[in-house]
């Protein structure tokens, strides 16, 4: 008797500490991340942090986040801490988190390392790769004990990329200028997310071989490169305010292909802009764009 009273203590012991074993992933930087319990109470400072955290099933468990972060709606009604440029240190400290998923390059470098010194664990997030995107959700997951949901979501993220993989990969290239603003004339290199896009889509990133990752070019190395397609994002959520881009200073280079035949395309923002779930919407109307720039061949 006394034996079996011992044995069951034991495995008492052993599902108590499985229960609250401690959850260590590595995030965007390298580094490592532990919590010693899935993370109840958790502060997003990015829309697409946000996007990821519904995804990978804990969007009841953010307690605060940034501007911007309307998507899925309900997101809309988090408490905001900030934005990308200005964090409210003492009330995301009074929020009490568990856990802070960072935008690693777009997040003030001097705020999140007080955040840090106070403790509190990070995860630095930022997807350059579409296989990233799944990753990040898989490993929120982990973190939030929520792994069903997560690895669900991610499966149908990559079975989604794969489609439009098998669909467009092996069409003929297409060179594209990515314009990211036009004065100065910025672009992206071929370590972006976006670039990314634009290769699953049979694309060719005309500024790929820059090394800043949003290269200022000039007018005269775009003319000289001839795009077939020039390709911009509208603001989205983050300028409801202003316009959507727009192409108009290239009307007088006609020499170039994209603007001889017209192949100046404008997708939504907010689908490439946030490294979520949604950048294979925005994926598939880069792809859609591209077969539209190859039926106009002569």
């Amino acid at each position: 008797m006394a034996t079996r009273f011992a044995f069951l203590i034991a495995a008492a012991c052993l599902t108590l500490g499985s229960a609250h074993a401690a959850i260590t992933i590595t995030d965007d930087s390298g580094q490592p991340v532990t919590l010693n319990a899935p993370a109840r109470r958790i502060v997003s400072l990015a829309p697409h942090v946000t996007e990821l955290i519904y995804a990978a099933g804990g969007g009841d468990r953010i307690v605060g986040t940034v501007s911007y972060s309307d998507y899925p709606p309900q997101a809309r009604d988090i408490p905001r801490v900030g934005d990308n440029k200005s964090l409210d240190l003492e009330r995301i400290a009074a929020l009490k988190p568990d856990l802070i998923v960072v935008w690693r390059h777009g997040n003030a470098q001097k705020q999140t390392d007080r955040l840090r010194a106070l403790g509190m664990p990070l995860f630095f997030s930022e997807p350059r790769k579409l296989e990233s995107i799944p990753q990040n959700i898989e490993k929120l997951g982990a973190l939030m004990g929520t792994e069903t949901v997560a690895n669900r979501a991610a499966a149908d993220f990559r079975q989604q990329v794969e489609t439009l993989r098998k669909t467009y990969a092996a069409r003929p290239p297409v060179t594209v200028f990515y314009q990211v603003w036009q004065q100065p004339l910025m672009t992206l290199n071929g370590e972006h997310l976006i670039s990314d896009l634009l290769t699953l889509c049979g694309g060719r990133n005309l500024f790929a071989k820059e090394t800043p990752l949003v290269p200022t070019v000039s007018v005269e190395s775009v003319v000289a490169g001839n795009p077939e397609v020039m390709l911009t994002a509208g603001m989205g959520a983050t300028r409801p305010d202003k316009p959507l881009a727009d192409f108009s200073m290239w009307e007088k280079w006609k020499q170039v292909t994209a603007v001889a035949r017209n192949n100046l395309f404008i997708i939504d923002g907010d689908l490439v802009n946030r490294a979520g779930p949604r950048v294979v919407k925005g994926a598939a109307e880069i792809c859609k764009d591209l077969e539209v720039a190859r039926s106009r061949r002569s």
